[in-house]
């Protein structure tokens, strides 16, 4: 039953944008967070959509459904809204979870024409392809970085150095500092700000 609920029309993010959009309360200096989560389905057994993954609730790699949302926040009225969801199932659809969150902010951007100023996400989100997708809908984004993630704060005065080594100013403490994230020889993203 809860394969045929969740393949049916109910589930399509369409529905979800279609019951949300009327009650949904805009402004410029809004957000939207990613956020993915794993539905325990341990000691359940034929669900299609299941499959091995961590699940960070868990603290454990689990057979669960693994779905990744958005939700719009509305700061200045300290209220926020679920705007879209898929169901990471890449042996269905072929696609990553990094690819559904590109896909939720594309149709948020072009398609609801939402007003935002800020990306919020968790670490696994903080991959290069998306970070510059989202310098170049010149957007501000805020994500986690592992400590080992090789960063620079220099201006390419230093060579790069683990984030847990960074040094930083009362005023970088209270607020951001700006720096470079290399990856591994790769382009590196510029402008990042990362705060603790």
């Amino acid at each position: 039953m809860i394969n045929r609920y969740l393949a049916g029309e109910r589930t399509r993010p369409r529905l979800v944008w279609e019951n949300v959009q009327l009650l949904l309360v805009q402004t410029a200096q809004g957000y939207v967070i990613f956020d993915d989560t794993v539905l325990d389905k341990r000691y359940v057994r034929n669900i299609a959509l299941a499959r091995v993954q961590y699940s960070s609730n868990a603290k454990d790699v689990i057979n669960g459904i693994g779905v990744a949302t958005c939700v719009y926040v509305n700061p200045d009225l300290d209220r926020f809204w679920v705007i879209d969801c898929r169901i990471y199932a890449p042996k269905t659809d072929s696609k990553s979870k990094l690819t559904h969150v590109k896909e939720m902010l594309f149709y948020s951007v072009y398609h609801k024409r939402l007003l935002f100023s800020k990306v919020l996400m968790d670490s696994w989100s903080a991959a290069k392809d998306l970070m510059l997708y989202i310098e170049q809908l010149d957007k501000h984004y805020y994500c986690p970085l592992k400590s080992n993630r090789q960063v620079d704060d220099s201006n390419a005065q230093q060579p790069y150095q683990r984030v847990e080594f960074l040094q930083w100013t009362e005023c970088e403490f209270r607020h951001d500092k700006q720096i470079k994230i290399n990856f591994s020889g790769l382009r590196p993203v510029m402008g990042a700000r990362i705060m603790l």
